[in-house]
């Protein structure tokens, strides 16, 4: 084994050892309740926290990856780790809701979005022989942070204060993800590249506005906001999901929480890895077609135990899929040296998924219905994978 691929795999170790950290962002709903019980909060007072954080990680990914750019990932990632992990801990003195906001909300959501495009720009740079494969390992680790810290933080919950849970778990995030940060280093210029696909690469590096001027990223945006909103609708209503459609008791319904869990980090992996051999655009195809199937089916038929699950299931894999490949999408359309600042943008689709799920549900009159739309945008995204293609490549060179 070379120097250089042990070092890549150190990149992948530090990579996934802080996504996995930013990746408990996934976890807030075992806080809502404690929260409201120590207290005396309303229940959609408290879960603001998790739209808030979510929604400025999002909207930070557009800073973090244009300076991740240009100034390395190690910094940046270093920036994220402190702002999440120090965010957690001031929410452990949170004694009102703007508090918990703030800190939470803002200041761990914004380290969240500092850390998350690090490794997965820093990672496809030193796979570009396997660039699906290392990207699914990376945003895989980030579906299964929450799913293996829930014990911990279930752990702490059980036997301590939920201020005291915050701090603890807050010390944890800032330590691991400060040490995983520093392993984030960008290969040397040239590596893996063979000298006749240099000139290539070249001619493939498009700032953000000049990816913004073509077609291309119009259908790519909109094709993973299609793609995010199923999945992020049922990880917010997979429990109401099976209780209200199923008619399965609190207790078994609450099983497709750790299900989703495992079959999105899962299906980071797989997807990731199969558009290495079937090609990106046909793999989100795929995706867009088992989505639409798991939406009609749960909008169409009286749900069981067995569909109830199964429809869960296929959405989440394709869900963790689309996260694993969109950024693959990105660097194969627009170029590898501004991967983080376009993907930055590009990202921003997941955010607006994240707002506009909720206000689907809050109009279309029920679940059903909404679960129906999102079936329609599915098959609209399905569409839109036979028209989209890679951008000329004059129309990226720069002087």
């Amino acid at each position: 084994m070379t120097s250089k691929t042990m070092n890549r795999w150190f990149v992948v170790f530090g990579a996934v050892l802080l996504q996995m950290c930013i990746g408990t962002i996934y976890t807030w709903s075992l806080f809502n309740q404690p929260l409201m019980e120590h207290f005396g909060w309303e229940k959609h007072d408290v879960i603001l926290t998790y739209s808030i954080a979510v929604f400025v990680f999002a909207f930070s990914t557009i800073f973090s990856g244009r300076l991740q750019d240009r100034i390395g990932p190690r910094i940046v990632a270093t920036i994220g780790a402190l702002l999440y992990g120090g965010g957690i801990i001031l929410a452990s003195t949170a004694t009102s809701l703007m508090q918990l906001y703030v800190y939470y909300g803002i200041i761990a959501g914004a380290g969240v979005g500092f850390a998350y495009v690090c490794p997965l720009t820093t990672c496809v740079k030193w796979f570009p022989e396997k660039k699906g494969f290392i990207t699914g390992i990376a945003v895989g680790a980030f579906g299964l942070g929450s799913f293996l810290f829930k014990y911990i933080i279930q752990y702490f919950l059980a036997h301590t204060s939920v201020a005291s849970t915050f701090l603890y778990i807050g010390g944890i995030y800032l330590i691991l993800g400060l040490f995983g940060a520093q392993f984030l280093r960008v290969p040397p210029i040239g590596y893996g590249k063979q000298i006749s696909n240099v000139e290539e690469e070249q001619k493939r590096t498009y700032t953000v506005g000049q990816m913004m001027r073509t077609k291309s990223f119009y259908f790519v945006w909109f094709m993973y906001l299609f793609g995010c909103m199923s999945g992020l609708l049922v990880i917010g209503l997979a429990k109401d999901i099976g209780m209200q459609l199923a008619g399965l008791e609190a207790s078994v319904a609450a099983h497709a929480v750790a299900m989703i869990a495992l079959f999105n980090a899962g299906g980071r992996l797989v997807w990731g890895t199969l558009s290495d051999k079937l090609g990106r655009i046909k793999v989100v195809t795929l995706m867009f077609i088992i989505t639409a199937l798991a939406m009609i089916t749960m909008s169409v038929f009286a749900l069981n135990y067995l569909t109830f699950f199964a429809s869960l299931a296929g959405i989440a894999f394709c869900f963790g899929g689309f996260l694993a490949v969109f950024p693959l999408i990105t660097g194969d359309f627009f170029g590898m040296k501004n991967l983080g600042a376009n993907y930055g943008v590009v990202y921003q689709a997941y955010g607006v998924a994240a707002l506009v799920g909720p206000i689907i549900v809050a109009n279309a009159g029920g679940l059903k219905p909404t679960f129906m739309i999102a079936a329609v945008l599915s098959v609209i995204g399905a569409m839109i994978t036979f028209v989209v293609k890679q951008p000329k490549t004059e129309l990226g060179i720069v002087e």
